[in-house]
């Protein structure tokens, strides 16, 4: 056996100094795919499949909304790191309270719209008409979290920005522990069903918000400032200060509006072949959100690395970040894979005893298997293209896979039914990183 070169023991060193910022990350992204999955098998052990239907569809329609503004988390790390590099502590405060404002606009916004985008959003998916009124019902509740979520989209980004992967971590916990003691009590204990699904994570979402900002301000006390309050409250007045935050959010904001138009085209589409399909998709995509937030680690920490490496005019530093990271998320990748493969029957019966739901979930699990090892070139490029500020390159490549590769394959394969459908899913998302992979080398050459 050949001893390591040089370059592969700095690798190898430089990925152990990684991982300290990572596993935070991993641990609190995958808090949030666990409560999902929490709330997936409460529901999916009631003895009718119209609820676990119903959140499915719901929680769809909720996701396309509150991720397409997930830029506020985006953006905010993206503009902090570089700050973070140049040492710009007062900049970086300025940036969360510009985020804040914008998250509170849009967050208003949102509860005034609500009376029209809800039933027009269920009545696009179509589900079956007992599912489509608990699905209304519980899009209501939950749209009264606005303002908090996109406030803990804003301190989450901003810690993570900081290079503080540990706060978001103690946040995510601290909500999906309350969210799930709620779930049990409700939905079991006072028979609220999807109902109480709503309420928990409303609940959930108010109580992170507390314990974020009390985060926020221990940590301000904790950097070393020229001026503790040189943030200059009154420029929140003035458009020009929002400019860099618009910029970047615009690109992020087509590009996530994208990627959850795929999702909520799956969901839909699985709601119209029948309530045990769509019950079986929502299952499967469980899985496959444990996977992709697990993998979205390396990615949040190449963004931060990144980031700050860009503010820093380190290109060194840049290309050892993007090595290393994306080594850690393949071999992560193939860990999952591998573990998916050996439980199969294990993972499908945590969520649901009914056999038609079961059935249509174990005929598409190879696609669970294969989906880790195809789409974490996208997922790790997303947060080294973020770090390196090139949200545009973001933006046009999701646009190209979602029209010129999902809808074509699902067109083409609509006769295949619900494979045809998983079969253009994961073709798009091998897509993705086929195309920012020959950006990246493309711009790295360069």
């Amino acid at each position: 056996m050949n001893p390591p070169t040089n370059a592969q023991h700095r690798l190898s060193t430089y990925t152990r100094g990684i991982w300290p910022l990572v596993w935070p990350i991993m641990l609190s992204n995958l808090s949030v795919p666990l409560l999902g999955a929490v709330d997936t098998a409460i529901l999916g052990h009631l003895p009718a499949a119209r609820y676990l239907g119903a959140v499915a569809v719901g929680a769809s329609v909720l996701t396309l909304v509150f991720w397409s503004l997930g830029f506020l988390r985006m953006g905010t790390t993206s503009l902090v790191a570089p700050a973070v590099g140049r040492e710009d502590w007062e900049e970086s405060l300025a940036l969360w309270l510009r985020s804040a404002v914008l998250a509170l606009a849009l967050a208003a916004a949102l509860l005034a719209a609500s009376g029209w985008v809800i039933p027009f959003a269920i009545g696009w998916m179509a589900p079956e008409p007992a599912a489509a009124q608990l699905a209304i019902s519980y899009c209501q509740i939950r749209f009264l979290s606005a303002p908090a979520t996109l406030l803990n989209y804003t301190l989450i980004g901003w810690f993570i920005g900081q290079q503080d992967t540990r706060r978001p971590l103690v946040i995510l916990v601290f909500t999906n522990a309350i969210n799930i003691a709620l779930d049990l009590l409700f939905i079991l204990g006072l028979g609220l069903n999807s109902d109480g699904a709503a309420w928990a994570s409303v609940c959930a979402e108010y109580a992170a918000l507390g314990l974020g900002l009390w985060l926020l301000w221990a940590r301000i006390g904790r950097l070393t400032l020229r001026q503790p309050w040189r943030l200059r409250l009154r420029e929140l007045r003035r458009l020009e200060c929002y400019l860099p935050l618009i910029r970047v959010n615009r690109h992020l904001f087509v590009r996530t509006f994208c990627l959850l138009t795929v999702f909520t085209f799956f969901t839909a589409q699985g709601a119209r072949a029948g309530t045990h399909v769509v019950a079986a998709n929502a299952i499967l995509l469980q899985l496959l959100m444990l996977t992709s937030h697990a993998l979205d680690g390396f990615a949040h920490a190449a963004e931060a690395l990144c980031g700050k490496a860009r503010g820093a005019a380190d290109r060194a530093e840049f290309v050892r970040v993007s090595l290393a990271t994306t080594a850690m998320a393949l071999a992560t990748a193939l860990l999952i894979s591998l573990v998916f493969a050996l439980g199969k029957p294990l993972w499908l019966e945590l969520f649901t005893q009914i056999p038609e739901v079961l059935e249509e979930a174990g005929a598409q699990f190879h696609w669970i298997i294969a989906l880790p090892l195809l789409a974490i070139w996208g997922y790790q490029l997303d947060g080294i293209f973020l770090g390196s500020g090139r949200t545009a390159a973001m933006q046009y490549t999701m646009l190209i896979c979602t029209v010129g590769v999902f809808f074509p394959l699902w067109w083409l394969t609509t006769g295949l039914g619900n494979t045809g459908l998983w079969l253009a899913f994961s073709l798009f998302n091998a897509a993705r990183g086929l195309v920012m992979g020959a950006l990246f080398w493309r711009n790295l050459r360069q």
